[in-house]
């Protein structure tokens, strides 16, 4: 029983040493890697323009809604900040 704690042990330490390296699903790319000014889209459809970028979150200006009801959308739509690890795709060049 001593033996198997300390392999426990000795796996938890190594995988708080060398946690895992985090990517965004094929085809996104963090919203924290996206320049000031550029128009993004969630996987939820929602479209957005970055307008400022922190360490913690990125301020952005939804501009269109289209994953929930009409009496909801006003709520969705105008300025908010999202977390930097947010997945997004960034629309045109």
């Amino acid at each position: 029983m001593k033996r198997k704690l300390g392999q426990a042990h000795k796996l938890a330490k190594a995988a708080m040493i060398n946690g895992p390296e985090w990517k965004p699903s094929p085809g996104y790319t963090y919203i924290k890697d996206v320049r000031i000014g550029e128009l993004i889209e969630t996987p939820s459809f929602m479209r957005a323009i970055v307008l400022d970028n922190s360490s913690s979150s990125t301020t952005v200006l939804v501009t269109s809604v289209e994953c929930h009801s009409p009496s909801d959308r006003s709520f969705y739509l105008g300025k908010h900040r999202w977390g930097s690890a947010t997945e997004v795709k960034v629309i045109g060049d």
